[in-house]
């Protein structure tokens, strides 16, 4: 086989693309994988996912000193002193090692690296352009597997210095005394959270009448109001009609959603969190006939193969969560189908992560989707405040909550508030995976004192005989 033909080309060097590389050739195939960023790990490891939360544990430890509050664990510290390029150093630093990191596996396992825009050329042909250049290869298989890019509003032109994505907003060289995020999804409440903690005064503008949509509406009601303790600021049922930067900052106008009403906002930085969209431009989707849906995904079958044969897609370019895991999973799954084996994603099991301080982590049904299906189910809640291992450690904020079927007892969904809940979550979602009942997990010996007793006595609550409440 020459080097310009592949079993497998992979576009895309993201948690799809490059977990999917590996796979594939774990499986035997010879596989490239190209990539416009000179460095691997996509939108996530770059300028996402691994940035955004060294930052996230960079912030909470300033703001952690600032307090004051280590004076209560016997810890005096003098005055605290921000130093953001420092803070910014080390967050490239861990970005750099984790991308290194991926280039050393791509070696071990023989993949071909292409750096290069790509575009697909016919079926089984791919171009990679670099520098006015172009390469044609061809293979068996191509997986697209380009991620997504951030979406903005009419009127409101990111420009990655005054107003910024969530890009421009982890690359700040000095820290803004006011702050706007418009949207309050999880990357703006995470953004919001770092600069807040950090001295900015940080106003979150959203449209809707509540923050985090599609997420247990008790769980972010809970969260609104400990943001809003933390020092965030929330205009809720707001409109943003325009944003424009200036000498001296930015100028939002906003409207009420219901009066229309029309108010002037403005700030420092102006940080744009309004959704995704799938990454697509310059693909060559249309000409090869590639089909999408009315959101500009493309529409894949059950082995993850476009209406092109040969030409399968995964992660944040299909339907479904934008997220690092599901596309890893989609990924994985697509090749080992590939292969000739049975690949499968479960997306009633796909976590969703807030990773501010405490972290939300939610998994299956929420209570609104249950009542909206006409499904009657049992609620089991337990506070961390009654948890030993919060109480020594001084993590007392949220609880879990744990849905279950009225008949069967079968776990539905879980929803928690707490440190390291991203973590938690992950012992209901192994025992959903097996469909496990609530008593299934509250029969199961939890070691003390441990974070996870929570989840035992949330489990045991579902039936009301939690003990500790």
């Amino acid at each position: 086989m020459a080097d310009t033909e592949f079993d497998l080309i992979v576009i895309g060097g993201g948690p799809a693309g490059y977990v999917g590389a590996i796979r594939a050739a774990q499986l035997g195939m010879s596989v490239a994988c190209v990539e416009k960023r000179k460095t691997l790990g996509g939108t996530c490891l770059n300028v996402g996912c691994i940035p955004s939360k060294a930052l996230l544990h960079a912030s909470e430890k300033y703001a952690e000193a600032a307090s004051g509050n280590l004076v209560e664990l016997g810890i005096e510290v003098g005055k605290t002193k921000l130093n953001l390029a420092e803070m910014m150093s080390g967050k490239d630093k861990i970005v750099s090692g984790l991308t290194g990191g991926i280039e050393h596996l791509f070696k071990k396992n023989k993949i071909t690296r292409l750096v290069g825009a790509a575009s697909l050329k016919g079926q089984g042909r791919v171009d990679v352009s670099v520098s006015g250049k172009t390469q044609s290869y061809s293979a068996s298989r191509i997986l697209i597997a380009t991620g997504s890019v951030p979406t903005s509003l009419p009127n409101v032109e990111i420009d990655e210095t005054k107003i910024v994505s969530s890009t421009g907003a982890l690359a700040l060289n000095q820290l803004p005394k006011s702050m706007v995020v418009i949207g309050a999804g999880y990357i703006g409440l995470e953004m919001g959270t770092v600069w807040s903690r950090l001295g900015s005064k940080v106003k979150v503008v959203e449209y809707l009448p509540r923050i985090l949509p599609g997420m247990d509406l008790e769980v972010a009601n809970k969260f609104k109001a400990m943001m809003t303790k933390q020092g965030l600021s929330f205009h809720m049922n707001t409109a943003v009609k325009s944003a424009k930067a200036t000498k001296t900052g930015v100028t939002l106008i906003l409207a009420d959603a219901k009066s229309h009403e029309e108010t002037e906002m403005k700030c420092d930085i102006a940080l744009v969190s309004v959704g995704r969209r799938p990454n697509t431009d310059g693909l060559g989707l249309e000409d090869l006939g590639v089909a999408l849906n009315e959101r500009g995904q493309i529409i894949v079958d059950d082995d993850f193969e476009t209406n092109i044969e040969g030409v399968f897609a995964v992660g944040d370019v299909i339907p479904g969560p934008m997220l690092a895991h599901k596309a890893e999973e989609d990924s994985v799954a697509a090749v080992e189908i590939m292969a000739g084996q049975a690949g499968h994603v479960d997306y009633g099991l796909v976590p969703g992560i807030v990773y501010t301080a405490p972290e939300i982590a939610t998994l299956g049904a929420t209570e609104e989707a249950l009542i909206e299906a006409a499904i009657d189910y049992k609620k089991g809640l337990f506070p961390f405040l009654a948890n030993s291992r919060a109480k020594a450690t001084g993590h007392t904020d949220g609880f879990v909550k744990i849905l279950a079927d009225a008949k069967t007892d079968r776990v539905l969904g879980c929803h928690i508030i707490a440190h390291e809940a991203g973590t938690l979550i992950h012992e209901v979602a192994t025992a959903m995976a097996f469909g496990a009942s609530s008593e299934d997990i509250a029969r199961t010996c939890h070691g003390h004192p441990t974070m996870n007793e929570a989840v035992k006595e949330a489990a045991l609550a579902v039936d009301g005989r939690a003990i500790h409440i």
